[in-house]
């Protein structure tokens, strides 16, 4: 058996074709049994998120797998084939393998480390159990793929350093104050960055949260999602000597703070620290207010910096997390090979054996006056001398089933004793594998 792998993502497509080829949530079940009718396909699962839509399959026959997904999608989407084409990449073996792991350890992300793609490829792992179309393969490689990515958040630094504009204001201001706790976070602005910034502030456990804004109206809507206090804009210089941490984003011509106002700041504080993040352009802030005692200003250029460092740490990050999924598909495929093996052992076994009963009950019956322990002498003998010429075939074919040769060998020993292929039955689950 082969996982097979057919898809498209961000880095294949754009926008505009992604959203035609994306699954709805709420409406897997005819797709996944359309895509389980395929008569190449034995396990389906469907991952469709707004950077990526991917098939996952299990087949005897990768190749006609391939072609027959790359039609599938084409069809439930009603699509030109070949213009979709050019967007789809494809996978089998130990590349599909490999990909899978990478994705769902967010090696493959947008942004390297974002913890999205692990839940949602839980999500339609859970549909497929729901309607059945994963089995034994899908179901232990899935649930690979998960314990795959918790090692990589476990053992590696990929997930811990901040790779947005928001969440590195966060982070810097962790620096400054150890803790964010009994602080006060003062929005200047509405937007939708000061929004973000502030769910992650809010998130560290800030006390309070104070939001201005132009249109008074907007500053209430938003204090009102955070619990927070909304101050008219005219006065909120006003309020300043209350706060800690001051993230403006107004989209102002000029500055709304001056240095000299945050001077006056200072003294009123005693100097305690302040941290002041301007992410307008153009700045809200006078940059000359860096050179004051106790105030660290940060503006949107500086963030970038941070996110790039960032973003250069979880490269080096990336690079531990790849020798996981190295030694992790290996293992992975040691486990297919063994799947995909031992029917076929046992067969063979059982094909000689069979062979041995029948010419022992033939002979014995010609053997009447033989007493009890010459039979089973008999019965011995044939029975080691079986054991004997079996070993060293089941012992080629285990160890080839961990160097990729197994299938070439199976075919062999298929054909020469006329053995059936073990088939793989899409209704049956094994309960240790599902998703609980």
């Amino acid at each position: 058996m082969n996982i097979v792998v057919v898809g498209l993502s961000h880095k294949t497509a754009p926008v505009e074709i992604r959203e035609k080829v994306a699954f709805p949530p709420t409406a897997m079940e005819e797709p996944l049994r359309r895509m389980l009718a395929l008569p190449a396909i034995k396990e389906a699962v469907i991952v469709s998120t707004c950077n990526r839509v991917e098939l996952y399959a299990v087949s005897r026959q990768p190749e006609m797998a391939i072609i027959e997904l790359k039609q599938f999608l084409a069809d439930v989407h009603d699509l030109d084939p070949v213009v979709l084409n050019e967007h789809l990449y494809d996978y089998a073996g130990r590349e599909a393998i490999q990909h899978v792991l990478r994705v769902s350890a967010s090696l493959d992300s947008m942004v390297i480390g974002e913890p999205q793609i692990l839940g949602q490829i839980k999500t339609a792992y859970g549909y497929a159990c729901e309607f059945k179309s994963a089995g034994t393969i899908l179901n232990r490689f899935l649930r690979k793929a998960f314990s795959v990515a918790k090692r990589v958040r476990t053992e590696t630094e990929i997930a811990s350093n901040a790779v947005s504009v928001s969440f590195a204001a966060v982070e810097l201001a962790r620096k400054i104050f150890d803790s964010l706790e009994n602080k006060t976070v003062m929005l200047v602005g509405a937007g939708e960055m000061c929004e973000l910034a502030a769910k992650h502030f809010v998130n560290q456990g800030v006390a309070k949260v104070l939001v201005t804004n132009r249109t008074f109206s907007r500053a209430e809507k938003l204090a009102a999602e955070f619990g927070g206090t909304a101050v008219n804009f005219e006065n909120f210089q006003d309020q300043l000597h209350r706060v800690d941490i001051l993230l403006s984003s107004t989209g102002a011509p000029d500055y709304v703070l001056s240095a000299k106002k945050l001077k006056e700041v200072c003294k009123l504080r005693r100097y305690r620290p302040m941290f002041l993040i301007d992410i307008a352009v153009p700045r809200d802030i006078d940059p000359a207010a860096n050179k004051l005692d106790s105030i660290y200003l940060y503006d949107v250029d500086d963030l970038q910096g941070v996110v790039q460092a960032n973003l250069k740490e979880r490269h080096k990050e990336a690079e531990k997390a790849e020798l996981i999924i190295k030694s992790e598909v290996t293992q992975f495929e040691s486990w297919l090979g063994t799947l995909e093996i031992q029917p076929t052992i046992v067969a063979f076994r059982r094909h000689i054996e069979s062979i041995r009963q029948t010419e022992i009950d033939k002979t014995l019956s010609n053997l009447s006056d033989l007493n009890k322990k010459e039979r089973k002498a008999i019965e011995a003998m044939t029975s080691a001398i079986v054991n004997k010429i079996l070993h060293q075939p089941t012992h080629i074919l285990k160890q080839a089933s961990g160097n990729g040769n197994g299938e070439m060998y199976l075919d062999a020993v298929r054909t020469l004793f006329d053995l059936p292929a073990p088939e793989q039955n899409n209704s049956e689950f094994d309960d240790s594998d599902q998703q609980k």
